[in-house]
């Protein structure tokens, strides 16, 4: 199993070198990420924005474009389709966000004739490295959908799953957080985080555990479980936290990065393609650790699926 961000790197490294489209590229820390993928052989690139910043830029750090193509779209709007476009037409194997807004950067990726829409919900992850933990956690969702209901959160528990398989991990134990780990009529995310625990021991959720609620203590630490007497195999052992809505999940992974100074890494899941979505305050070196977690989703075959009623994810 995966443990380290190290260990990724060290993967994809072996792998076949796949190219990124990137929107919005004309910004220092952007491009010096894609010069280091390009560098430790990674991923080539092709760069959508404005043209003559990105070459200036590109001087700037010593970064070579002879083999790089630049579609100049000076608007993140226009950058943010063209570089989905290539990626919906296959001129690109990914696609990584830029110096650009979130929403707008979606707003390509969701559009019905261009975008990378499967059918399926799409869900963001964080992966974090916690050097205590010797593992790998995950946060899921704190960067897409906003405000998931009990449905919602079912299709981005299996997203994360299959991210979870990806990296080695047959059976990742899901804590579902809220603020308290009993179920409190007057707190939503401690009935859906019963529920989604009620529909796992039915044999809803295959190759995985999920248990909840949980409060972020417990979910992580076993002492704390054992503290509150909180029985379970998933207890102060989650491997992947689904958090109650966007704003609880970019809070956690926010801290964890600028406070704590911990290292972690962003991709969409559930697009025709990996799609690589971190904050635009986000380091070159967080950017390449993406970058290579979505060198790795690549050519992946998914076959986990959750069934609800008529309704498949």
């Amino acid at each position: 199993m995966i443990t380290s961000f190290e260990q990724i790197l060290e993967r994809v490294t072996m792998e076949p070198i796949r190219r990124l489209a990137v929107a919005a590229a004309a910004q220092q820390e952007v491009l010096h990420s894609v010069k280091q993928a390009q560098d430790q052989g990674i991923a080539t690139s092709l760069l959508v924005g404005d043209e003559a910043e990105i070459r200036r830029i590109a001087e700037d750090i010593d970064m070579n474009l002879d083999e790089v193509e630049i579609v100049d779209a000076p608007e993140d709007l226009s950058a943010a389709h063209q570089a989905t476009q290539a990626v919906h037409e296959g001129r690109a194997d990914l696609l990584m966000k830029g110096y650009i807004h979130t929403d707008d950067f979606l707003r390509a990726v969701l559009d019905k004739q261009t975008g990378l829409r499967t059918g399926s919900i799409m869900s963001h992850a964080f992966l974090l490295e916690a050097p205590d933990q010797q593992k790998l956690l995950m946060v899921t969702d704190a960067a897409m959908n906003i405000a998931p209901d009990l449905e919602m959160k079912a299709a981005i528990v299996m997203n994360a799953v299959y991210l979870a398989h990806l990296l080695g991990n047959p059976c990742p134990k899901v804590g579902v957080l809220a603020a308290v780990e009993v179920v409190n009529p007057n707190m939503p995310a401690t009935l859906d985080a019963a529920a989604l625990g009620a529909m796992a021991r039915r044999g809803q959720f295959p190759r995985c555990v999920v248990d909840g609620p949980f409060a972020m203590d417990n979910a992580v630490s076993v002492a704390a479980a054992q503290i509150k007497a909180i029985p379970g195999e998933v207890a102060g052992q989650c491997d992947i936290l689904l958090v109650p809505d966007i704003e609880a999940g970019n809070i956690l992974v926010k801290t964890f990065s600028f406070l704590c100074g911990g290292k972690s890494a962003g991709v969409l899941i559930g697009a025709q393609a990996p799609v690589v979505l971190t904050s635009r305050a986000d380091s070159a070196e967080a950017r390449v650790r993406s970058i290579a977690l979505g060198v790795m989703m690549h050519n992946i075959e998914r076959r986990s699926r959750l069934k609800i009623g008529r309704v498949h994810f």
